[in-house]
This record gives C-alpha cells, structure tokens and sequence, in this order.
C-alpha cells in the first residue's frame, strides 16, 4: 500500500438501512472521539512551554534560545497548518489525524532524552509539523457530519477540547516537572499522546457515506458530493476573498497575544510576579478553563440570537479581550485574584475569539467543501504571529536582563506588554475591517 493510497478518503459503501438514532448515535461517538483526541493533540503541544522555567533555571536554555525552540514550532505548524489542512479535504481524516498524533508522541519523548539546542529545535519543529495534522480533520469531520444550522454549535463545543488539553498542561504536567523534573513531564505528555491515538482509530469515522449515511454536504437545490475538481475550484476562490486575507491579519494579531500568554504566562508570573511553578501554572490554567465558557458559548450564542452574525459579536468581544490583557499584564504584584479575575475576562473572551477568529468566520463565508484551506490561511496567518512573537519575546528578554549582585537574573516585562497589548488591538481592528468588507460583499451578492 503506498502513502497516497493509505490517506486517500474512504470511499462511500451502499446506504444501509438506518435511523436516525443510530446516524446521530454514531455521530457523537465520532465527535467524542476527535475532541477527546484533539485535546490529547494540545498536551502533545504545550509540555515545551511549562518546562520553559526549569530548562532556564537548570542553565540547559537562555531565553532567546527557548524563543527560537518555540518559534521552530510555530513556523512549521503554520506552513503545515496550511498544506495539511487543505489535504484533509481530501483525506482519510481519522488516518490522518492519528499518525500526527502519533509522531507528536514520539517528538515528546525524544525532547526528554535531549540538552542540546539545536537537536531541540529541530525536534519541536518537527513536533509542529506533526501537530498541524490534527486541526484540519477535525474541521473536515464538523463539515462532513453536520449541516450549516448545527455547525457552528459543535464548532464551539470542539473548541473546549483546546481548553481541557491546555488546563491538563497548565495543571498536571506543571506538577509533574516540579515533583519529578523537567524530563518526566514530556513522558507524560508522550504516553497520553499514545492514548489518544489509540482512542482515535477505535472511534472515530472519516465520513457518513463510509458508514452507509447519506452525505450531509449539500448545495441549495440537492445532495451531492464533490470531486478534486469542484474542491481545487471552490479553494482557489476562498484564496482569492480579501475578506478571507483581513481575517487573517486579526488572527494573526490575536495570536501574538494568545501565545504572549499560553507559552510565556508561567515563565512571566514566575519570573515578573514572584510566583513558583505550581502557583504560576495554576493561575494560568484559569485562562484554559474559563475559556471553556466562551468556547462553548460563542457558536451556540452566534447561531441562535444573531442568525450567525458573528463577525459583529467579534469586534466587541476583540476590544474586551484586549482591556483584560492589559490588566492582567500591569497588575501590581501580589495583587493574585485581580490578576484571576483579570485573566478569567481574558479567557472567556479569547475562547470566543479562538471559535471566531481561529475559524469559523472563514468557514462561514466560504464553501463548505474548501473549509479545509480556509482554516490553514487562518493558521498560516495565526501561527505565523504567533512565530514572530516568540522569537521577539525571547529575544526582548535577553537583551533586557539585568544580573543582580547576588546574581540572579531580572527580567524587564514592561516592554514585553506593550507589545502583546498592542497587537491584541491591531486584531480589534483588523475585526472591524473585515466586518466592513463582507458587509459590502453580501450586498453585492443580494443584489
């Protein structure tokens, strides 16, 4: 069996005959399965960034080159994010998405068997890559198995899984490194990625025809499904929507911010508040777990009370995430429930906007069967600020650190903020933007 042959979609068996109980039965067991996974995808991800203060402290990694191990990463998960997003239109989705898991599972343990910086990039970056085979599908899965009216509510529930993976990081992979060492917590981060490839080939189904279900893509007038030819066409015009491209300078932007906190929050409360570990990635959890309220609400909210019009519902929701930065970034120290109430705010805003931004809007304004690529330009665009970010955040701390007379590093985060504030405001304005152009395009389409 070659590669090509081994990833090619499933093909469609003869319709069964079936209830609907049973379509919505095995439905949400493949939902489950894929969301289940999927956080599993973001424990694979994220042990890099708790480990962060003890590969410093213990003299393995300077900051800049922890930024440079983290923008390795995020460069090769926005190209992947790009090219295996647009593959897994064509893909066997569950094929797909288990052997990325797979190989970020591997990636995990090898981190721990290593010091050198180099080996390390070319490590995480490879992770990154690995991991960019695992948004793509899941998206093909929401698109192949539910309809427009339901959609947008599953995407948001889906969204959780990111939040449950990022707390179990935050919370019991932080122990873990602080109770046994830096190595231990990408073990841990490597046996549940095994488990989650595991529970992803019991469970879950690449499309409703290869389960003997009626297709759920559809055009306005009848059921069809679509050859290479209509996906390659209804793609290039997704590339082609300025619409498309102002989105992905507000994701790109949010991103910046995003990651300002998921990868440097723990170093920054530890290292600029006077936290320990535990304390820091505790606090940091509350974003991942709050943010799960906002997640689930955004789709739910969007579909029900504003006919879907999210991009309005957006630009609020930018500006607040952006005022709650700020607070939390600027709390004076040992101020530890505003910085809570802060980064809550904060959470819940940027699990709407991850729905949104991350998404969703560029699925709502493209062609069902392109949703694939739309979502790689988002993470193209996404990842590539976050990328950005984390070299510069790296970089910034380096040259900024003074060494105290008793030599102890201290780090200057005032910089730092201004800069992770300021593109979480470029992103509020590029979401007006975009709310302004599609606002014309529908016109023009109306009339």
């Amino acid at each position: 069996m070659s590669v090509l042959s081994f990833f090619k979609a499933s093909s469609a068996i003869p319709l069964k005959d079936y209830t609907e109980k049973m379509f919505r039965s095995t439905r949400m067991k493949n939902f489950w399965a894929f969301s289940f996974a999927y956080a599993i995808y973001y424990v694979c991800r994220l042990s890099f960034n708790v480990a962060k203060p003890a590969l410093v402290n213990n003299g393995i990694l300077s900051a800049t080159e922890l930024g440079v191990i983290g923008s390795a990463t995020f460069i090769t998960y926005a190209v992947g994010k790009f090219v295996n997003s647009a593959l897994a239109d064509h893909s066997n989705i569950v094929r797909f998405f288990s052997v990325g898991l797979f190989f970020s599972a591997l990636a995990n343990f090898a981190m721990g068997m290593n010091t050198s910086a180099i080996v390390l990039t070319i490590i995480w970056g490879f992770n990154g890559w690995v991991q960019s085979m695992g948004v793509g599908p899941c998206v093909v899965a929401l698109s192949r198995w539910y309809d427009d009216k339901d959609r947008g509510s599953y995407y948001g529930f889906w969204s959780v899984a990111h939040n449950a993976g990022e707390a179990i990081t935050f919370v019991v992979t932080a122990a873990i490194i602080t109770a046994f060492g830096w190595r231990a917590g990408f073990n841990f981060a490597g046996i549940t990625g095994l488990l989650g490839v595991l529970v992803t080939i019991m469970f879950m189904k690449d499309s409703p025809e290869s389960c003997g279900f009626k297709p759920i893509i559809k055009t306005e007038s009848k059921e069809e499904t679509f050859d290479n030819k209509e996906v390659l066409k209804h793609q290039w015009e997704v590339i082609k929507n300025p619409a498309i491209w102002i989105l992905a300078v507000a994701s790109c932007c949010m991103y910046i911010a995003r990651y300002g906190v998921n990868s440097w929050g723990v170093f920054f409360l530890e290292n600029g508040k006077g936290y320990t570990t535990i304390e820091a990635a505790s606090i940091i959890s509350v974003n991942s777990i709050v943010g799960i309220l906002g997640t689930v609400a955004s789709g739910w909210l969007s579909d029900r009370f504003l006919q879907g019009r999210r991009n309005i519902m957006t630009i609020g929701v930018s500006l607040l995430n952006a005022i709650s930065l700020a607070a939390f970034l600027f709390a004076p120290k040992g101020n530890t429930w505003f910085s809570i109430i802060a980064l809550s705010v904060f959470g819940i805003t940027l699990g709407i906007q991850l729905c949104f931004l991350g998404g969703l809007l560029a699925t709502d304004i493209s062609h069902k069967s392109a949703s694939g690529i739309a979502l790689g330009m988002m993470g193209v665009f996404g990842y590539a600020g976050a990328a950005a970010g984390e070299f510069l955040t790296g970089f910034m701390l380096d040259k900024t650190t003074v060494i105290s007379e008793g030599g102890k590093k201290i780090y200057d985060f005032d910089s730092l903020s201004y800069f992770w504030v300021g593109a979480d405001v470029c992103s509020v304005l590029a979401s007006v933007l975009f709310a302004v152009v599609v606002y014309y395009q529908t016109r023009r389409v109306a009339n």
